[in-house]
């Protein structure tokens, strides 16, 4: 803005705070600007990112990964780089079926130079790795009909086991499938009715849809032994991401709904649950974790401060959310310089380099260590703080990294309280990629009912990856064993620490 000479003050004090006051919004719109190209063309990742990265050659990967041998030189090189060796080979897994194929010499060959007959004296063996397509195929049930000849009985039919959707022509397999598709592998419904029109089968998007409603409806008990194993753990990571539905009742179809997520449990059971909601407002982790008593790890969204307040909860703070701060104010510093960020980021860098060599310790040692170490960065960190929260502009991005540690301080140190605490939310973040990647490739959902679905169904299948499940083989042995659960014992032999997944394809 261009100020006109008869405008300006004639009290210098005054002209002098116009003049801070405008450089200080030049530094501000500096900032910002910098922090505005860092996110439109810099790299996203905290961590260091590698140049031959896949995210960085997504179109030339197959070219990126190729291993090639050096090509010979046609001059003598006086200082070579060293080759990079190539990783070894990992088996394939043994549980995998094998099928041999025995390679014999041609009988032509078997008679050796010297007249005799050869014989074998060893093998060598190597393997490949062969798939199978998609195969389809019909279920013919062909249930016969007896009669007495001797008598005027009705005739008898004999029965067929039950199935999930009676009457429909989706059996467990294709259930199974079906889930799995469009929440593991992010697969829209038309695409995977694509799919099924290739190979000459024509079900339409709208009977699929239904199929995955009526399987989440089925499914919904095994959610509910879910909750209570989470509600029991002692520690609840939690976190929300927005989803779309387009045929609310009441709303804008351009309205922003919610989908919840929540993982706990314990560390060889872990469970993560979503929820879907139209609302993010501080209800809803109240109704969600009714009941809970123990440690609760969020970021600092005001919506947890109802549940947090409640007695028996304790609520922590993420290290990784502050850090993050930093690492924006470290951004938006004069390139080649360092600054205050630095001095931050390098006392959280030592904690968390504190957490990592603790990985593998037990808790009373991690405890121990939090204590004897974690305890005197803190305290460094905290009188950092203490100085510098006065002399920053709190609009800039230091001035809100330092207000973000100093507003959630109490919250991020209680990590040291136990060795079984947490130092951040990452796991609740990492649980919820799944559906944000699948939300890229399916946009939205349709109706209040289907976003319930999919929360339920990602229920199911991250909780079976996270206990080392592959989702179709888990899913299509609960499919076909959940008719006939009749007790809430049959139920629990279904969750994915109890169900086993050997099946006969």
């Amino acid at each position: 803005m261009i100020l006109a000479p008869d405008t300006l003050p004639n009290d210098p004090e005054l002209l002098k705070q116009m003049l801070v006051q405008m450089q200080s919004r030049v530094s501000l719109l500096q900032e910002e600007n910098t922090l505005l190209r860092q996110r439109l063309f810099g790299r996203k990742s905290e961590q260091s990112v590698d140049p031959q990265s896949p995210q960085l050659a997504m179109f030339n990967e197959a070219e990126s990964l190729a291993v090639e041998a050096p090509a010979e030189a046609d001059e003598e090189v006086v200082a070579p780089e060293p080759a990079k060796k190539r990783g070894k080979r990992k088996p394939l897994p043994a549980e995998l079926p094998r099928v041999e194929i025995i390679h014999e010499l041609p009988e032509h060959e078997l008679t050796c130079d010297c007249g005799c007959r050869k014989q074998a004296i060893g093998e060598e063996t190597s393997e490949q790795l062969e798939i199978i397509p998609m195969q389809i195929r019909v279920i013919r049930h062909i249930r016969k009909v007896y009669a007495c000849k001797g008598c005027e009985a009705a005739p008898v039919t004999a029965d067929k086991p039950a199935q999930l959707i009676e009457k429909s022509l989706a059996s467990p397999s294709v259930l199974a499938m079906l889930l799995t598709t469009k929440y593991a592998d992010g697969l829209p419904l038309h695409r995977f009715e694509k799919v099924l029109t290739r190979h000459g089968v024509e079900i339409p998007r709208q009977t699929l849809a239904r199929w995955v409603i009526q399987s989440a409806e089925h499914l919904q008990p095994l959610v509910n032994l879910l909750r209570d194993r989470l509600l029991a753990s002692p520690v609840i990571h939690c976190d929300e991401t927005r989803v779309q539905v387009l045929k609310e009742p009441d709303r804008d179809p351009g309205s922003q709904s919610w989908m919840w997520v929540q993982t706990g449990g314990p560390p060889d059971h872990p469970v993560i649950l979503f929820d879907y909601t139209s609302s993010r407002a501080q209800e809803v982790p109240q109704r969600l974790l009714e009941g809970y008593r123990g440690y609760l790890m969020t970021d600092d969204y005001a919506g947890y401060n109802a549940i947090a307040a409640q007695e028996g909860v304790e609520r922590q703070g993420c290290w990784a959310h502050a850090r993050r701060k930093f690492i924006e104010a470290q951004k938006a510093q004069p390139k080649g310089k360092t600054g205050r960020a630095d001095m931050a980021l390098n006392l959280i860098n030592k904690l968390y380099g504190i957490e990592r060599d603790l990985k593998d310790a037990d808790d009373a040692k991690r405890y121990e260590a939090r204590q004897a170490q974690s305890q005197a960065i803190l305290n460094q960190l905290k009188a950092w703080l203490d100085k510098t929260v006065g002399q920053v502009a709190p609009q800039s991005a230091l001035g809100k990294a330092v207000s973000y540690l100093a507003n959630n301080w109490s919250k991020l140190i209680r990590y040291i309280e136990a060795g079984n605490l947490p130092i951040d939310n990452n796991p609740a973040e990492r649980a919820i990629r799944p559906f944000v990647i699948g939300r890229k490739n399916w946009l939205f959902s349709d109706t209040p009912k289907g976003a319930q679905a999919s929360a339920l169904i990602y229920s199911l299948i991250e909780t079976a990856k996270a206990n080392g499940q592959e989702p179709y083989a888990w899913l299509r042995q609960v499919l076909e064993r959940l008719p006939q659960a009749t007790t809430v014992e049959a139920l629990e032999a279904l969750l994915p620490w109890n169900c086993g997944t050997a099946i006969n394809y």
